[in-house]
């Protein structure tokens, strides 16, 4: 049976490129997602649409269905002054605040005298990722899950709203 939008999905997961293992829930909480929302990414989307709960797969996805081709032109070179106060080293990655006001991720590719060259590109962008996947879940969404496409098990409590009925932060 297809798995179908909005519905909610737990799954388990090891991702590998090539040999190297760059993500894994294995032995930890599952990755739960609306499916059909952009959520994860789609080539992983498209190769557990017909699993059932239980089942294990492995479901190669290709760049252009993971995180895109690497672009050359992606990489900018940045004042050094810009990092004032932080211990660069090549190869790590900074967050940044982009133009829409986003997170941003970078990777120092090079420290040079005066600038510093950054790669906006995701660091598993060109790359072929192999998923071991097992569907631990499916069920059907809940009517605020639907509106807000945030499955309840991602809820974050802020600790206002709780137990004690929210009293002082603006609840009720």
């Amino acid at each position: 049976m297809a798995i179908e939008a909005n519905q909610i999905v737990s799954i388990e997961y090891e991702v590998r490129s090539g040999n190297e293992v760059v993500d894994s829930n294995v032995g930890g909480a599952p990755l739960v997602f609306m499916f059909g929302k952009g959520q994860i990414i789609p080539g992983l989307e498209n190769g557990i649409v017909d699993m059932n709960i239980g089942d294990k797969a492995d479901v190669l996805v290709k760049p252009e269905d993971a995180y895109g081709e690497y672009n050359e032109e992606a990489q900018q070179e940045v004042p050094k002054e810009q990092f004032a106060g932080i211990d660069l080293n090549t190869g790590m990655t900074l967050y940044g605040q982009g133009e829409d006001g986003g997170t941003v991720q970078v990777v120092v590719k090079d420290i040079k005298e005066d600038t510093v060259l950054i790669d906006f590109n995701h660091p598993l962008a060109g790359k072929e990722l192999m998923f071991t996947v097992t569907l631990s879940d499916v069920r059907d969404a809940t009517e605020d899950e639907k509106l807000t496409g945030i499955p309840k098990e991602n809820e974050v409590d802020d600790g206002c709203c709780g137990s004690d009925g929210g009293t002082g932060c603006g609840c009720n």
